[in-house]
């Protein structure tokens, strides 16, 4: 394993130098002020509501209501190191919406054997209802959260690497959003000692995207967020969201359609809808087209959806773009369709489903990560290095059983924070996760929620497996 990378300090302890006022005015912080303020930061984000659903573990099969454990040691990035990280995002969105308008229409990239075409058409995430359907501005996925992460390199730099990319239902802005009012409240001195570019403007930029991506011939649409339900783990976001917008928060049964168009049900009778940001699957959107079960949506959109009277954002069938065995690939499309190089990296991945790829997989389970490819929130995957003997024989057998669900990774030493945790403040794995925007323009907030790792050595920072979050600090130039 590569050396860690330290956000704040350089060689010898010392703090690089966007960092340095930062430090100063931490090693100024009494520590019973400190924790002083992590308690009263809990408080809130308590009082508010700011949890999140776990729907149980493999013994107890129950939910529980958490709260996100917030750190007050933000992570700093100096504004030539976004620009470049922006550019990067901006390049690597705009391929991948090409590259689902391409499976769903001309499907170029499998002509061109760049893509293997049985990894497509018989994936889980295909969605064979969608060719030819025709999208606002060949736009998909109209928000996309991207995990990167940094590593070390051996002189003591560090890169950043695409981890993965969550282009179907991506969570977590509300969490980057109260992070940034949290700081603001306990330590409103920092924020006129630094330049720290503003994430608050968010929500004007959704729904400016949002917008943007109406029906044709409709200049006032009327956008509306559909949730699940109050059960849903990230149903605090949903209305968070709906409230910043001022829109609407209706679940499925709050929608019906009518003569190809959907309308909602008001106190002051039925009203067109124009534009829904879903956060909900596609197999539960429509039980005349997906799953027959789900009362979560709404019988007949897809054919209003197809008949172009309905924007969903994002699409049907962007998951074919965030599915793990296709990231691979993202590389080559940057290539294909914008005819750049990319700008930033993928982590270096072995595809289990070739044969050679799996013998070296087979051979070295104890070094690497290993993934499903449907996988999501930390579950159903195998860190190498902290896996026990048995664990690593375990995980053997599932991989040997279904070789094309796994992918493997070597195991990068994400780069680590300081951060305040029970015993004072020690380094812990993070990683970041930007939101980018596309509708008429590429746009987002500079930085993203920043996800923390809170257990000792741990590298995973989804929230359901314990993590964390902290507030992320764009310098301005």
């Amino acid at each position: 394993m590569r050396p860690t990378f330290d956000e704040m300090h350089s060689a010898g302890a010392i703090a690089r130098p966007h960092y340095q006022p930062y430090e100063r005015w931490l090693g100024e912080q009494p520590p019973d002020v400190m924790q002083a303020r992590r308690e009263e930061a809990e408080v809130i984000f308590r009082r508010v509501g700011i949890t999140f659903a776990v729907y149980g573990d493999k013994d107890s099969g129950e939910g529980t209501e958490r709260l996100i454990p917030f750190d007050q040691i933000p992570r700093v990035i100096p504004a030539h190191e976004w620009q470049e990280l922006e550019a990067g995002l901006r390049q690597r969105v705009t391929a991948l919406n090409r590259f689902i308008h391409d499976v769903y229409h001309e499907q170029n990239i499998l002509k061109a054997g760049l893509v293997p075409t049985e990894q497509i058409l018989r994936n889980a995430q295909f969605r064979p209802e969608m060719m030819g359907v025709d999208v606002p501005q060949d736009i998909y996925s109209h928000i996309s959260g991207v995990d990167i992460v940094r590593a070390a390199n051996p002189d003591g730099s560090g890169n950043y690497y695409v981890l993965e990319d969550n282009l179907r239902v991506p969570s977590g802005v509300s969490y980057m959003l109260e992070n940034r009012k949290m700081m603001m409240r306990l330590f409103p001195e920092l924020f006129s000692q630094h330049r720290i570019a503003p994430v608050a403007h968010y929500p004007d930029l959704l729904l400016e995207t949002l917008r943007s991506v109406g029906p044709t011939g409709v200049n006032d649409p009327t956008v509306v967020v559909l949730t699940p339900g109050m059960y849903n783990s990230a149903y605090f976001e949903h209305a968070f969201l709906a409230q910043q917008m001022g829109v609407e928060l209706v679940e499925g049964k709050d929608l019906f359609v009518d003569d190809g168009f959907v309308f909602m049900r008001t106190t002051r009778g039925p009203r067109r809808v124009d534009v829904i940001y879903r956060r909900l699957d596609d197999d539960f959107l429509d039980p005349k087209v997906f799953r027959a079960d789900s009362t979560l949506g709404c019988a007949g959109l897809v054919d209003a959806y197809k008949a172009g009277n309905v924007t969903l954002s994002n699409a049907i069938g962007t998951g074919i773009a965030d599915d793990k065995s296709i990231y691979p690939y993202v590389p080559k499309m940057v290539e294909f369709y914008l005819g750049e190089k990319p700008i930033l990296h993928n982590v270096p991945t072995h595809l289990c489903r070739e044969p050679e790829d799996l013998k070296y997989v087979l051979a070295n389970l104890k070094d690497l990560v290993v993934k499903e490819v449907h996988g999501a929130g930390g579950y159903g995957m195998l860190v190498g290095p902290a896996a026990t003997a048995q664990e690593v024989e375990d995980f053997r057998a599932h991989l040997l059983a279904n070789p094309s669900n796994y992918i493997a990774q070597p195991t990068l030493s994400l780069s680590t924070c300081p951060t305040f945790v029970e015993s004072g403040i020690a380094p812990r794995h993070i990683d970041l996760r930007p939101f980018v925007l596309s509708g008429t323009k590429v746009q987002m907030v500079p930085g993203g929620l920043t996800r923390v790792a809170l257990k000792e050595g741990s590298l995973v920072v989804n929230s359901s497996q314990g993590g964390g979050t902290k507030d992320t600090w764009v310098l301005e130039a």
